[in-house]
């Protein structure tokens, strides 16, 4: 079938209009009419070809909320009407280690990714949520918690994942010591997460001035990183430190800051570490510096279910479908607070 769309043709081109084609349904499949799609640094990046390997025209959005409406013959779980999420994958090969654990996203076959990806059985391309239908298979299509504000929930499908899952890795509960690196669409997420899950929880910033947001998105402190009394003053502190910055930036200040044996995790920033890591505070106190994507199908379930009983929701500016270049431009400048969500009934009212 073909729908409406919104679509990058080249590196330097707007994203724009654009008519692309879903597949018919399978016997496993859900179709979904999306509702919300979230507005993510990775949209920007394969629309852009930063990362160097976009295949056009590609079709961003990964953080989908929308609602069913049809289902193929084998598809028990989900039904006409339903409220459902879609996040940043739409298939995995199933059978590796990675797979058979619940971790779809370290699939040793590479997931399918929900856009600018190919599908494992026909070879199309996938196409993500800038559009307004979407067909997906049942094991990869999310349950959304009722109650939940169906636009600010969005972002829980990649901003919301991918902060969850270091959290209940590294088993973050009452008594945890958290620090947040960056407050964007995955720091405020993660303030808001840790403080659920009963942990002390710190914001490490280079700005002045966002005491007060960091607060009330959970924050029970924070710490200007630039100033080296204030960093001085929590070494030692942390068992894990959320690192959500986007770009190269040097985590040799922040390591002194970890507890014997904590661990700083990235979660926003691909590629070599400038200037390189100082080993000796690691080895002497067997700290850590790894590393964390999205979550797997069952872990996002389990993140939206909490953000269920505990209301939780990203803070949201909601726009048309039509403003979405000049939202990446914003995006650029952190001009959000603290995340973009495209209302997707903009783009049936603009046929």
């Amino acid at each position: 079938m073909d729908v409406r769309a919104y679509a990058a043709t080249s590196p330097t081109s707007d994203v724009a209009p654009l008519t692309v084609a879903r597949r018919a349904p399978r016997p496993s499949d859900v179709v979904i009419d999306i509702l919300y799609c979230g507005v993510c640094h990775s949209d920007l990046h394969t629309a852009r070809n930063d990362w160097g390997n976009s295949m056009y025209p590609v079709v961003p959005g990964h953080e989908i909320v929308g609602r069913v409406v049809g289902v193929g013959a084998g598809v028990t779980r989900f039904k006409e009407g339903d409220s459902v999420g879609v996040g940043c994958m739409v298939d995995s090969c199933q059978h590796c280690a990675p797979c058979e654990h619940g971790y779809e996203q370290y699939c040793e076959n590479q997931a399918t990714y929900t856009y600018n990806g190919l599908d494992r059985h026909d070879g199309t391309p996938t196409h993500g949520g800038y559009s307004e239908r979407i067909v997906v298979s049942d094991r990869f299509v999310l349950k959304m918690p009722q109650g939940l504000d169906l636009a600010g929930a969005a972002p829980l499908l990649c901003a919301g994942i991918t902060t969850w899952s270091p959290l209940r890795h590294w088993k973050v509960g009452p008594g945890s010591k958290v620090a947040v690196v960056g407050l964007g669409g995955l720091g405020h997420m993660a303030l808001k997460l840790a403080n659920a899950l009963g942990a002390d929880v710190t914001l490490f910033t280079r700005s002045a001035g966002k005491e007060d947001d960091a607060r009330r998105l959970g924050a029970h402190r924070v710490v200007l990183s630039t100033d080296d009394g204030a960093m001085a003053a929590v070494a030692g502190r942390f068992d894990l430190i959320i690192d959500t910055v986007p770009y190269v930036h040097d985590l040799n200040p922040y390591i002194p800051t970890l507890a014997t044996g904590g661990t700083l995790v990235l979660v926003g920033y691909l590629g070599e570490l400038e200037p390189a890591l100082n080993t000796v505070p690691m080895v002497m106190n067997r700290k850590s510096v790894g590393g964390s994507l999205i979550g797997g199908i069952a872990e996002t379930q389990e993140m939206l279910d909490f953000c269920g009983k505990h209301g939780i929701t990203a803070d949201i500016e909601t726009i048309a479908i039509e403003e979405i270049n000049g939202a990446y431009e914003r995006m650029l400048k952190s001009d959000v607070k603290y995340r973009f969500v495209i209302d997707m009934a903009s783009l049936k009212a603009g046929a």
